[in-house]
């Protein structure tokens, strides 16, 4: 792990010496985009780390929601982690095939957004392991035993869009958007909101590829991480992390806190939401 105790990250180095040991729960949150070949079910079951169980962030959400991949409830959340065979005292450990760029860190968040405290993202996720030559397995392992699991809903670690109207209008608290500059400014396409462009008033574009290691794909030491989130205005006071339907925000949830900053919380909807709320401004340009 790195050396702040309150890291939310481990190295493959540390993820091989413990892997297998009771209480270490290891979870793959590799997610695409929809019409995506292979998929992530098909990703996981060519490859994937030793023992790891499959967290799929479509299914373990709010199907009731138009949008995609929202928060469940707790109950759902609660019912789901207990059938992968997660109790409530273990360290679960996610990644993704993606290194940092898919749902690792979302996991990650949903962890702790109901509770559970003792979560950490594998740093570089699999390319890191893979590069280091680790072990791998392929096939789709049988179901883990299901165990008992309570989950505690944090709200202050979410925003809703009624949250964000207010942040838009009024500002008091700072908006970070994690997708790409392109994205932000309204001069690249856009996956979500029917592909209606911008970005929401008063939020700032931190892509969080800014934040990861373009050569091993792991998040950036601490005084860089430190430096990248200063300059995009994340110094003081609250903030919330944004970008096309709540997954790479949560990138920006995860460096946050590796700088001593645990409360980050993340607009659930994100893009996919207020642009689709063609009422409300969408901002074109630098911010």
């Amino acid at each position: 792990m790195r050396a702040t105790p309150s890291s939310g990250l481990v190295s493959s180095e540390w993820l091989a010496a413990h892997l297998g040991q009771p209480g270490i729960v290891v979870l793959d949150a590799t997610w695409v985009m929809k019409g995506t070949t292979p998929t992530a079910a098909e990703l996981y079951a060519a490859q994937h780390i030793p023992g790891a169980r499959r967290f799929d962030i479509d299914r373990i959400s709010d199907h009731g929601s138009s949008l995609p991949h929202m928060l469940p409830t707790p109950e759902q959340f609660a019912a789901e982690v207990g059938l992968l065979g997660i109790a409530p005292d273990d360290l679960v450990v996610t990644y993704d095939a993606g290194g940092m760029a898919s749902a690792a860190a979302r996991v990650w968040w949903m962890f702790r957004v109901f509770g559970h405290d003792k979560g950490v993202v594998l740093d570089g996720g699999l390319p890191k392991w893979l590069a280091d030559g680790r072990a791998m397995e392929s096939g789709v392992p049988v179901a883990a035993m299901p165990k008992s699991y309570v989950a505690d809903f944090r709200p202050h670690l979410v925003r809703d869009l009624g949250a964000i109207k207010a942040i838009a209008a009024q500002g008091g608290e700072t908006l970070l958007d994690a997708r790409t500059a392109g994205r932000f400014e309204g001069a690249a396409p856009e996956p979500w909101a029917n592909g209606r462009g911008g970005h929401i008033p008063n939020s700032r574009s931190l892509p969080f590829t800014d934040l990861i290691d373009p050569t091993d794909k792991t998040l950036l030491p601490v005084d860089q991480l430190r430096s990248k989130l200063t300059a995009a205005g994340a110094a003081d006071g609250p903030i919330v992390a944004s970008c096309g339907s709540g997954v790479t925000a949560c990138v920006i949830a995860l460096a946050l806190n590796e700088i001593g900053r645990p409360d980050v919380a993340v607009y659930d909807g994100s893009w996919a939401e207020w642009g689709l709320h063609t009422e409300l401004p969408a901002v074109t340009g630098p911010a």
